[in-house]
């Protein structure tokens, strides 16, 4: 019974309870941007802000936070490199969690016209719906890794658009973040500019995505009112 579907979303229920918790608790995101040990630089420091990022992110901590604390400390060349590495180790980390724990139970109450549509395309066009979602980012990044992980999506193919899906988005708010004390600047402005125009074709692709799922349920509910129809009239 420890080991059955059921008991597996529990622990991974309370993982992630016990996760958003310490997150309120500590801000983990202030202790990057702020509390960083001044003696930490290099590669090295890179590479355990990176391992860090990850955590965090799949500890619920948004991203957009995450990204400017990597521009802020490192610049915008090394501060990419460990918010792009976190974004992959942080997606990896939430994946493997879905799917060990949570992809039994939840299978069974995939149902609804939304869920069925986003399975299938999670399920049959992983790397594509995948790399769109991550591109457009309107979905929350902790919520799209567990939706991957509960369809039937190979980890590879979500791994590989995360990381290229990720790009445009990761550098605008790690260059936002390096030139926070440049708020008039070129880099600033075009990079805060990206964010806002990332967002508005989120929100433009979400209601064309919502009208296109909306279509064949409104078909379908024609073809059932036909029959009655012609019965009313005979």
């Amino acid at each position: 019974m420890l080991l059955s579907p059921k008991a597996r979303l529990a622990y991974l229920a309370l993982i992630l309870l016990s996760a958003g918790s310490a997150v309120l608790l500590f801000q983990p995101q202030r202790l990057l941007a702020t509390g960083w040990p001044p003696q930490m630089s290099g590669a090295g420091a890179v590479v355990v802000f990176g391992l860090a990022y990850g955590i965090c992110t799949a500890a619920l901590v948004p991203r957009p936070i995450l990204n400017l604390a990597a521009g802020a400390l490192f610049g915008a060349p090394a501060g990419f490199a460990a918010a792009l590495g976190g974004t992959v180790l942080g997606a990896g980390l939430s994946f493997a969690l879905g799917r060990a724990l949570g992809q039994e139970a939840l299978r069974p109450y995939v149902r609804g016209r939304w869920l069925k549509a986003a399975d299938g395309q999670l399920s049959r066009h992983g790397f594509r719906s995948m790399l769109a979602i991550r591109l457009f980012p309107g979905m929350p990044f902790v919520v799209a890794n567990y939706a991957a992980a509960v369809s039937r999506m190979k980890c590879l193919p979500f791994l590989l658009a995360t990381g290229l899906g990720s790009v445009p988005n990761t550098v605008a708010y790690v260059i936002a973040g390096s030139e926070a004390t440049s708020p008039t600047s070129p880099a600033f402005l075009v990079s805060a500019g990206f964010i806002v125009v990332s967002a508005a074709l989120a929100a433009v692709v979400g209601w064309r995505k919502r009208h296109h799922l909306r279509r064949p349920q409104e078909e379908g509910e024609d073809a059932k009112t036909v029959p009655e129809r012609e019965r009313v009239s005979a």
